[in-house]
């Protein structure tokens, strides 16, 4: 039986709010289009993606089913999937309780690995198309997680935006195409110092975060004896943050519930159209995340009506990262000025 490799309790993460609210807020609304999380080694980037989706709750999937779908809203589906596996006559399914998974992109996966591959001389021969899932279909309804994602091929990067935008992955060859669901919450993790995405694709991400090593003495502390104890009794410390740890994800489902019913009010919706001008920011994109994100955060509060606070927080994760830069100038720099603008206004 394979051990299970404790995971650090993501209440338990010293600092790093920014990021810790970005990566929930994500969680709470897929449609937030993923985050990237900027900063330097050893700042618990890794640490957090895999610690949020450890305490979140079981969601039912089919079994068999490598794409993970939904048996209560996509049921319809496994029959027709199940043959483009090449299962004729699928057996009826079982339903069973499973963990959301985080799916690991590597940094030299090729587009099959990522999308999946279709046998295109079985589908021109017979018409039926036959396909191997890839890391696309495993990510359904989980998280889908890229370490230095600033060293990923820029293709690879598109097709990953794109599924995550659109909620579906599409696998084309020679004129032939194969859908399936791939909703997920994409999470790209970067260093600075390793290069910059191109501004094309920094836009698609939904909310950016920088963040950097505890500079305060006592939290550096804490730093060192949260995870020594941890280190020390794995088991011992989980209990420890248990109760934070259901407080978290009971939020994260209620949120979840009463996000549909938040409304923005017309003149908060101008509020969020001044802000973008203000800023300096191209396209429409950013208007949407910060409504987007603003509904989520109200709902993650309890609320069902987003005040002008929930837009100058969504605000700041939504846009630094969309302005205009001069050159040599910093994402980092960005929050400072986002932050004066809102205020001004």
């Amino acid at each position: 039986m394979r051990q299970q490799i404790p995971i650090y309790p993501f209440a338990a993460i010293v600092g790093q709010e920014r990021m810790k609210l970005a990566l929930t807020l994500n969680i709470i609304n897929p449609a937030l289009s993923g985050v990237l999380i900027r900063g330097e080694k050893g700042t618990a980037k890794s640490t957090a993606v895999r610690a949020l989706a450890h305490i979140l709750p079981e969601i039912e999937v089919f079994v068999p089913d490598p794409f993970r779908l939904d048996p209560r809203t996509e049921g319809e589906m496994w029959p027709e999937l199940q043959k483009a596996l090449g299962v004729m006559n699928p057996p009826e399914p079982l339903i069973q309780k499973s963990k959301i998974k985080v799916v690991e992109l590597p940094v030299g996966a090729t587009e099959d690995r990522l999308v999946g591959s279709l046998d295109l001389e079985k589908a021109l021969k017979t018409g039926q198309k036959r396909v191997e899932p890839g890391l696309l279909a495993a990510a359904h309804r989980g998280v889908l997680y890229v370490d230095e994602v600033n060293l990923l091929d820029d293709h690879l990067v598109d097709v990953l935006l794109d599924s995550a935008a659109m909620g579906v992955s599409v696998i084309e060859r020679e004129g032939v195409s194969f859908s399936h669901p791939a909703r997920f919450t994409l999470v790209g993790t970067m260093n600075p110092e390793e290069g910059e995405l191109r501004p094309q694709l920094l836009d698609r991400f939904g909310l950016c975060v920088n963040i950097a090593g505890v500079l305060d003495l006592e939290s550096r502390v804490a730093v060192l004896a949260r995870r020594s104890s941890f280190e020390d009794n794995p088991e011992s410390f989980e209990k420890e943050w248990a109760n934070e740890s259901a407080k978290l994800s009971q939020a994260i489902q209620q949120a979840q519930k009463i996000l549909p019913q938040v409304k923005v009010s017309q003149e908060l919706l101008y509020h969020i159209a001044t802000i973008c001008l203000e800023v300096g920011v191209d396209g429409h994109r950013g208007d949407i995340i910060i409504h987007k994100a603003a509904k989520t955060l109200a709902a993650y509060e309890g609320r069902l009506a987003v005040t002008k606070g929930d837009i100058a927080a969504a605000a700041e994760l939504a846009l630094p990262h969309r302005i205009r830069r001069q050159p040599l100038q910093a994402i980092a720099d960005n929050l400072d000025q986002v932050k004066t603008r809102v205020k001004a206004l």
